[in-house]
């Protein structure tokens, strides 16, 4: 059976489906409205640079890690890490466990995206530049934000329904492409606004004096959430991939895919949110939600009869991110169904649906008919703790667990061996140092950091 099952098992149609595909994953919300942020609050060009030193050591490392894995087991993760004994498919357990509880939330907050692309040809600029009384209503109702939230996943399911190459590729292709076409153009159009060419100078420009450890733990944590890594989706991406595509070179373009939509999405939102509060500090101080559903509204509804254009093309363009990312974490959630159950992929799709359809509502109820749980204190939600408990907590303890299964038990020349099958290698030996050394500090600093931020220890 288990045979008849590897022989059913999807696959890209070439290198570049992959590429697309888990830079689609890559690039998400955290690219939109985090990593701007952080930009902002860290100085400018010192988070850029920072973080471009990490995403090519760092984050490619565990990328070509987790791919390799997948393409060589030919399994999602739990089969992937039980295909070395049966004692180590707990790591795999843990790795899966991320993407069940990240993938229903993340369908809330995209609800929340579709409500928003749609309410600006609806509801108009003005009604969505109020301070953010329209998004409290919205996300507090007790029936509209479900309606939302139901129909972002809808057009999920589809499009991973129609398969691997029929569904996910078809989409990639489509919405990628536009994706970076729109942030180059919306970009473009910002920086002709009064006050935004200070607000790239302040982006662009190196403050050293801003550099310090909490930028570096910034940094570090943004580019290892923003990369999908620890939580099952690259060892997904790499069983479908084929022996004779490059992982070497493969993973480089999606570290630099990702950075570059990181990077315009900086200037776009760093830019435009200088027009409406005029310093770096003040864009700092709205992380997250609030930036984006709140402060950036009351910017495009300065621009006049281009208001509703930009408005709704960038929502757009923050739809199609929050759907290329919610698209890889239910397919990695059909596989690791489908692997384990050994059943049909419709089956599978099926299990899948009714978990991440019962959970979002359970999750949204946190912010109207249940919102008197506060599982993290007074203010918090049950989005919030699913949040920390995928992000802050599993995710950094199963990066660590791989770091060393590899680079200690079955040891690195497993990984490097199938690597070599489709490229040269020269960098094994520096990779095999940042496995076995590097890497596992970096992400106890990440685990610590953030569980102590949390808690009120550490500011990020």
């Amino acid at each position: 059976m288990a045979g008849e099952m590897k022989k059913q098992r999807a696959s890209w149609s070439g290198k570049w489906a992959f590429i697309l595909a888990a830079a689609a994953s890559a690039v998400g919300l955290g690219n939109m409205w985090r990593f701007p942020y952080l930009a902002a609050k860290y100085g400018g060009g010192t988070f850029l640079i920072t973080y471009l030193v990490l995403v090519f050591t760092f984050g490619v490392s565990l990328l070509l890690l987790e791919t390799a894995l997948g393409r060589k087991t030919g399994q999602s993760a739990i089969g992937a890490f039980k295909s070395f004994g049966k004692k180590y498919a707990f790591i795999g357990i843990l790795a899966s466990a991320v993407p069940f509880i990240i993938t229903p939330y993340y369908c809330i907050i995209g609800g929340w995206v579709t409500k928003y692309t749609a309410a600006y040809l609806v509801n108009g600029p003005a009604a969505l530049a109020d301070g953010g009384d329209f998004f409290t209503g919205f996300i507090t109702s007790s029936a509209e934000s479900y309606i939302w939230m139901l129909l972002f996943m809808a057009i999920v399911f589809v499009v991973v329904g129609l398969g691997v190459k029929g569904g996910i590729e078809k989409a990639n292709l489509f919405m990628m492409p536009a994706l970076i076409i729109m942030a180059i153009g919306i970009a473009i159009y910002t920086l002709t606004m009064p006050g935004a060419v200070e607000g790239a100078l302040y982006y662009l420009t190196p403050d050293f004096s801003k550099f310090s450890p909490e930028l570096v733990i910034g940094a570090l944590g943004q580019m290892f959430y923003s990369l999908s890594l620890a939580m099952g989706i690259m060892i997904t991406y790499g069983s479908y991939m084929r022996k004779q595509d490059s992982l070497t070179s493969s993973v480089l373009r999606i570290g630099g895919f990702d950075l570059g939509v990181s990077f315009i999405a900086g200037l776009l939102i760093v830019s435009a949110a200088f027009v409406a509060m005029g310093s770096g500090d003040a864009v700092a101080a709205k992380a997250g939600p609030s930036l984006m559903f709140v402060t950036l509204p009351t910017v495009f509804v300065d621009m006049g009869g281009m208001a509703t254009i930009i408005g709704f093309l960038f929502f757009l363009l923050v739809l199609f991110a929050a759907l290329t990312s919610a698209i890889s974490l239910v397919e990695t959630l059909v596989s690791i169904v489908h692997d384990g159950l050994q059943c049909s992929r419709g089956k599978a799709l099926g299990i899948v649906i009714a978990f991440v359809v019962i959970a979002g509502v359970i999750i949204n109820a946190g912010y109207n008919v249940a919102s008197f749980i506060e599982p993290l204190g007074a203010g918090s939600s049950m989005l919030d703790f699913a949040d920390f408990i995928s992000n802050s907590v599993l995710m950094p303890i199963v990066a660590l667990l791989t770091c060393v299964f590899v680079g200690w038990i079955i040891k690195p020349k497993a990984i490097i061996d199938e690597v070599r099958i489709s490229s040269k290698f020269t960098a094994a030996g520096a990779w095999t140092i940042m496995i076995k050394y590097i890497a596992p500090v970096l992400v106890i600093i990440i685990l610590v950091a953030y569980v102590a931020a949390q808690f009120g220890f550490f500011a990020m």
